[in-house]
């Protein structure tokens, strides 16, 4: 079941090893909780966030921020800011002519091989190909420069 920004997927154990998919509704962004660093984050996604970072706009202990926030989002702080950063990187590609490279620190990826990385291991291809299967235009600016890096 893919990820949505309202739903929760939790995966408890059953038997023969089966995963069990529970849908929850998430919290509102805002409020209590993680949310307002939630919101906080999103405009600011571009930067390198640390967990410490994180914890401290919350005003909790590292700890605590980690497990209220998997409470609520079922994930790891890290890794819904890496599926909000391919969200991100996605539209860009969809809409725009950035190089990937510019896409990468658009979205607050270090590099565009670590774009590239986690857009294959999420979509399973380069990030060129995910811009010529899904923007209308076609091929755009940018896709020379995907082409000639490793790994693409």
């Amino acid at each position: 079941m893919p990820w949505s920004p309202r739903l929760r997927c939790c995966d408890t154990d059953r038997d023969g090893g089966q995963a069990q998919y529970i849908e929850r509704p998430l919290p509102p962004g805002s409020g209590s909780g993680t949310g307002p660093t939630r919101d906080w984050a999103l405009q600011r996604l571009e930067l390198p966030l640390s967990l410490d970072e994180l914890a401290a706009h919350a005003a909790m202990s590292t700890r605590t921020f980690a497990r209220r926030f998997r409470e609520e989002t079922g994930l790891s702080p890290g890794r819904w800011l890496t599926q909000h950063r391919l969200r991100r990187a996605r539209h860009l590609l969809e809409s725009s002519d950035l190089p990937v490279d510019r896409v990468a620190h658009e979205v607050g990826f270090a590099t565009a091989t670590s774009l590239r990385r986690h857009l294959a291991a999420e979509a399973g291809v380069a990030p060129s190909t995910y811009r010529r299967t899904f923007r209308a235009s076609g091929p755009v600016a940018g896709d020379v420069n995907d082409a000639t890096m490793p790994g693409s």
